[in-house]
């Protein structure tokens, strides 16, 4: 099974409040940082790609 290379977010908090996500086969998967051995959240290419324009949008209204 190849790995995967995590992406650390751009917008961070100071210390190691952000998200990690990294692409695997079509798969995108996102974990926490502050807690790598928690729970990684798994989505299609298409849900994580509606979530962030869905998230740019929301930030260039506010």
């Amino acid at each position: 099974m190849a790995t995967s290379t995590w992406q650390r977010s751009s917008y961070c908090a100071q210390g190691e409040a952000c998200i990690h996500v990294a692409a695997h086969d079509d798969t995108i998967n996102v974990m926490e940082s502050s807690d790598p051995t928690g729970a990684t959240l798994r989505t299609t290419p298409a849900a994580w790609a509606a979530l962030v324009r869905s998230v740019k949008d929301t930030a260039h209204h506010d």
